[in-house]
């Protein structure tokens, strides 16, 4: 058997931009885009999901790997794939940001812990809200269907230099607004009950100046957000998956699977 050179070229590029479009995806995925994974198990991952999506993928553009367009092309394929756990990202943000603001409203925003998924300190309360998201991403294989999601858009959105386009990135950025919205309707029943108790000690301070509000202020605050917290993970958790719903829902149009 004789191979060209050109033949090769060609039959390597129909494989390295899919690769490059999943692997990317796995650099922006939540739960799987964290330091602690070894990068040898990502790029692991992507070269399977590859390999057995490569004989199902439609016919690759008849463009040199090495070349203007080629260049133009890859670069197209690493922003779908980011873009499309980027989205999944700012869900899991709105979880975030609702535990940052409730561990404030609390007085434990000393209390932080480096996140492994962004490299910063968070509060721990948003810790575990985070924990608890993960979970629940694994749990209804949310990987599963991002991944599904991806290995439909090379017929929807097929391997071209003409991609993503500025619509879908504007809806991108248009939908990064939930995270701050999201996240408020979220700890808003907490952060609500916490000031309402907050007032009460200060009507309670003035009313007693010898009254210490700290020492005993300090501990009710933290108790009663534990409580409320505690009470309310379920009902959280569930407007979580709401909004997953909708960071899966924003996928779809993104790769225009809907």
């Amino acid at each position: 058997m004789n191979f060209q050179e050109d033949e090769l070229i060609a039959y390597l590029a129909s494989f390295v931009w899919p690769f490059m479009r999943i692997s990317t995806m796995f650099i922006s995925i939540p739960v799987f885009s964290v330091n602690t994974l070894p990068a040898r198990l990502k790029v692991m991952l992507s070269l399977l999901i590859t390999f057995v999506l490569f004989p199902t993928l439609p016919e690759m553009p008849s463009v040199e790997l090495f070349s203007g367009e080629g260049l133009a092309i890859g670069i197209q394929q690493m922003m779908i794939g980011l873009s499309t756990g980027f989205i999944l990202q700012m869900v899991f943000s709105i979880l975030l940001f609702a535990g940052q603001s409730i561990a404030y409203s609390m007085g434990l925003g000393f209390a932080s812990l480096v996140d492994p998924t962004t490299g910063v300190q968070t509060p721990v309360i948003a810790q575990l809200f985070v924990i608890g998201s993960s979970l629940l991403f694994l749990a209804v294989d949310g990987h599963l269907l991002l991944i599904e999601m991806l290995a439909q858009s090379f017929h929807s959105l097929p391997v071209s230099a003409d991609g993503l386009g500025k619509a879908g990135l504007w809806r991108i950025i248009a939908w990064s607004s939930q995270i701050f919205s999201g996240g408020v309707l979220l700890a808003l029943p907490i952060m609500a009950t916490l000031l309402f108790v907050n007032i009460s000690f200060g009507i309670a301070s003035k009313a007693a100046p010898q009254l210490q509000l700290f020492g005993i202020g300090f501990p009710l605050t933290i108790l009663l957000g534990m409580l409320l917290i505690w009470l309310g993970l379920v009902s959280m958790l569930e407007g979580f998956a709401d909004r997953l719903r909708d960071g899966f829902a924003l996928v779809g149009q993104v790769l225009r699977l809907s």
